[in-house]
């Protein structure tokens, strides 16, 4: 069983990066593989709503993914496939995520969201002070349309701090780190066990006719 881990931040080494850090650590010890893969501080483009990775076409150069390929969204896009769970990691701008990580988030659901579907996932939001719950909700809201299983822990996922390095301080946030690490292994294991349910088919229902 294998975890991605997804550093949202533009900040290599921060503290987004020490509460995912916390979080592979204890997945290593249940016996569960990780990765954490850094977004980095490029620029990434938005969702444009084309859906041309909807088209049956294929793209000229060979790609797949997202019809972007200047950015990291399809290189990230790329490992979904292999991971068995996902954890989204963030810091907090204005009560809200990371734009940057938002929009690959966006971008790779639609255009590879079958290598995503049905697989447990999980949130982390740290922050200075305020603001990591609507952050937190914010990015929890793409997990739940892709019928990802929400991994929880003893807390909402928050750690706190603000310059590099103090993360490691929050002690109740570290933990908090550790009981979702452990707490996604244990639902792995279960789900291993289980066959995807059945889905009905979509029924989209639109307000304006």
């Amino acid at each position: 069983m294998k975890v991605l881990l997804i550093n949202g931040s533009p900040r290599k080494g921060g503290n987004t990066f020490i509460a995912l850090s916390e979080i592979a650590r204890v997945l290593e010890q249940e016996g569960v593989e990780s990765e954490i893969v850094w977004i980095g501080n490029r620029p990434v483009r938005g969702c444009s709503a084309c859906y041309c990775c909807k088209s049956a076409q294929p793209y000229p150069d060979g790609h797949t993914g997202c019809i972007f390929n200047d950015d990291i969204c399809n290189a990230i896009s790329a490992k979904f496939a292999s991971a068995d769970g996902f954890v989204f990691g963030s810091p907090v701008y204005y009560g809200q995520p990371n734009g940057a990580l938002l929009s690959i988030m966006q971008r790779a659901f639609i255009s590879n969201g079958d290598a995503v579907r049905n697989k447990p996932a999980a949130v982390v939001t740290v922050c200075r002070r305020g603001g990591a719950t609507a952050a937190f909700q914010s990015l929890q809201m793409p997990l739940q349309m892709m019928n990802m299983p929400v991994v929880t822990s003893q807390y909402w996922n928050i750690v706190y701090g603000r310059e590099e390095g103090q993360a490691a301080l929050d002690t109740e946030g570290m933990q908090t780190m550790r009981t979702l690490a452990h707490n996604m292994a244990w639902v792995l294991r279960g789900v291993s066990k289980e066959p995807v349910p059945e889905r009905e088919p979509w029924q989209p229902m639109h307000f304006i006719r």
